[in-house]
């Protein structure tokens, strides 16, 4: 009988956010893979937890993943962990979560901190939809072109920034999003945790007035809900649907064009049907 690939989320700053079951399941299972063996055994020897570990990241993700499975199929636990937070999310853990499910290899989660989720609960944005993009590229014309691809999508945004790139990315979002309410998150649920407010710009002199502030690193939340119906970098819904239509089936047609413009998937996907119908026509 095959082990459980356990994916336990861990704090994003305070040790005592971790819950009571993800405590359980670190002392129970055979083995913990982790991004970053050292910064995790800090967390287990607060927890008084000394279960084995290995290193688990994006550079060898791929060769761990074999072993990792070696132990799963052998009937062993594991539990994978990231250095905070929930594992995958902006973190490695894909190809070992991807390769346990094509065993048939049961993956549990253990559900908890998650810094994009905590910093969109307390930043007074609207919470009915909202998209998580994670860390753009480092490269300015290719964040700049993701940023673009966003400002047709009625939804909060959440990204995540570090403290050498954060000024750069505030810049490009007023250019792209200048007149939206953004919130900067940092430090959350540790001592010196903030909430910075106001537009891109305004964001932007708050840094340069406090250089204390780049330390860490920030969830950057821009309130784009209003966004609804403002055509995106490829004109309107019409427009981006002929545009895909002439390359791809409708099926992927549609989910792209819900992802750049915003709208309803049945609404697109009825448009999408009738102009590949007078294109037959």
């Amino acid at each position: 009988m095959f082990g459980v690939l356990y994916i336990v989320a861990t704090p994003i700053g305070n040790l005592d956010d971790i819950s009571l079951r993800a405590i359980e399941v670190l002392r129970e299972v055979a083995l913990i893979a982790a991004e970053d063996t050292r910064h995790s055994g800090m967390l287990l020897k607060h927890l008084g937890i000394d279960t084995p570990m290995i290193s688990c990241h994006q550079h060898n993700e791929q060769k761990r993943s074999l072993e990792i499975i070696a132990r799963l199929e052998s009937g062993e636990d594991v539990a994978l962990i990231s250095d905070a937070g929930t594992p995958l999310i902006s973190d490695p853990g894909y190809r070992l979560v991807q390769a346990a499910r094509n065993r048939q290899i049961r993956v549990s989660p253990i559900p908890g901190a998650n810094s994009a989720v905590a910093a969109l609960c307390a930043s007074g944005l609207p919470t009915e939809r909202f998209y998580f993009c994670g860390f753009l590229s480092a490269r300015a014309g290719e964040r700049e072109t993701r940023l673009r691809e966003l400002e047709g999508l009625a939804a909060t945004l959440v990204l995540f920034e570090s403290g050498h790139r954060i000024l750069r990315l505030l810049d490009q979002i007023d250019t792209v999003f200048a007149d939206r309410p953004c919130i900067v998150a940092k430090e959350l649920t540790k001592l010196h945790e903030r909430f910075l407010e106001g537009s891109a710009a305004e964001l932007r002199r708050q840094f340069d007035a406090d250089s204390q502030l780049l330390k860490g690193e920030f969830v950057v939340l821009i309130d784009n809900a209003a966004a609804a119906g403002k055509p995106g970098p490829y004109g309107g819904e019409k427009d981006l649907l002929s545009v895909l239509l002439d390359e791809l089936p409708v099926s992927t047609a549609v989910r792209i064009a819900v992802r750049l413009s915003g709208g309803k998937k049945n609404e697109i996907y009825q448009q999408a049907l009738k102009l590949r119908a007078d294109d037959e026509a």
